[in-house]
């Protein structure tokens, strides 16, 4: 009964990440009342190092809005492959954190009745985000 936004991420993801959480944050105080209609789905590609309570914590650090979703890393696996994301552990030997995680930028929304609608390409701007939720939304 509500519309989603569908993102597969990590929470020590140094670029892609932050944004697209950023753009979450502003397409949710955009949509004000209407807010309450959508829900955010952040879900990891990186189960290794986030479990709930580290996605709980990245998560509220944006935007109450916005649902971290863990699992195992079969489940994780089959719901990358559902949506068609790539994701790919990257050895980094010279940093602290050990790897990095190669995955897709898209955000997929879905309308009410959980059909996918379109995707966004990294960094799609929050307004024109919102112009289609708003659409979504009085359909």
């Amino acid at each position: 009964g509500k519309v989603i936004l569908i993102f597969f991420g990590y929470t020590s993801c140094p670029d892609v990440c932050p944004v697209t959480l950023s753009i979450a944050k502003q397409v949710l105080e955009g949509l004000g009342d209407d807010a309450s209609g959508v829900e955010f789905l952040f879900i990891t590609v990186d189960p290794e190092r986030d479990t709930a309570a580290v996605m709980a914590r990245h998560t509220a650090a944006f935007h109450p809005g916005i649902t971290g979703l863990v699992g195992s890393p079969e489940a994780l696996a089959a719901a990358r492959e559902g949506w068609g994301i790539f994701a790919e552990k990257e050895p980094l030997p010279d940093s602290a954190s050990g790897y990095a995680v190669s995955h897709t930028a898209r955000q997929f929304l879905v309308d009410k009745e959980g059909r996918l609608r379109l995707s966004y390409a990294h960094a799609t701007l929050a307004e024109p985000i919102i112009e289609d939720i708003e659409h979504l939304l009085k359909e």
